[in-house]
């Protein structure tokens, strides 16, 4: 960036094909799956050498990365604004289904299968913990409410323990036990719905969310 806060022309060309190729990449995932992404494969669809290619992205990782790194940023900016907008725990949930509904690759590629010798930066860490304290804020027990101790006892008493995916949000044991069970449910169900196993059944997968957000809401 240049002192006045504007691009260069050369910036700006460098911002398209990186953006091109990201495009493409996407493309390469729908195919064949993350696992198939090929720069020299892209490179060839674009006109360029691979080296040329390598110029924007050094390796097949950090193209990958950028990816990810989209994809949790365009989530969380999703649960923020519906968090702003005073969604309760099932809000949040309508605004998940519909982020992952627009794309299911990009949810695949964050949620689904990991890829092969990949492994994420600390920074796309801290944007999916942005997501997660976003939920627990949602699943705190609203004041002077009151909860079945006996069923949930074991497990709050083991997150109080093992709280380390929470980051530094000083959810209470309820909150925890809440936000992992609506976590896991919801992306159970979003999972096989994307991977079209419910196709052929004869339900609306959107009643079976609904439900779920129900029961996890009671």
């Amino acid at each position: 960036m240049t002192a006045a806060g504007k691009e260069t022309p050369r910036e700006r060309y460098r911002a398209q094909v990186r953006a091109e190729i990201k495009e493409r990449a996407w493309e390469q995932i729908a195919a064949a799956g993350a696992p198939g992404l090929s720069l020299n494969a892209i490179a060839k669809q674009m006109g360029m050498s691979g080296p040329a290619l390598y110029r924007y992205f050094a390796n097949r990782d950090e193209l990958i990365t950028e990816l990810i790194r989209d994809a949790y940023r365009s989530l969380a900016d999703t649960i923020r604004t519906a968090a702003a907008s005073g969604a309760d725990t099932a809000g949040l949930g309508r605004a998940l289904r519909a982020w992952a509904l627009d794309d299911p690759q990009r949810y695949f590629l964050v949620y689904g299968t990991p890829v092969p010798g990949y492994h994420a930066p600390d920074d796309i860490t801290a944007i999916a913990s942005q997501i997660m304290d976003a939920l627990l804020d949602a699943a705190q027990p609203a004041a002077g409410s009151a909860e079945s101790a006996t069923e949930a006892a074991r497990l709050e008493s083991h997150l109080a323990e093992h709280r380390k995916w929470a980051g530094d949000h000083p959810a209470t044991p309820a909150a925890l036990r809440r936000a992992l069970h609506f976590w896991t449910r919801l992306h159970g169900i979003l999972s096989l719905e994307l991977a079209g196993h419910f196709t052929g059944m004869g339900f609306d997968p959107a009643e079976l969310y609904e439900n779920e957000l129900r029961h996890l809401t009671q």
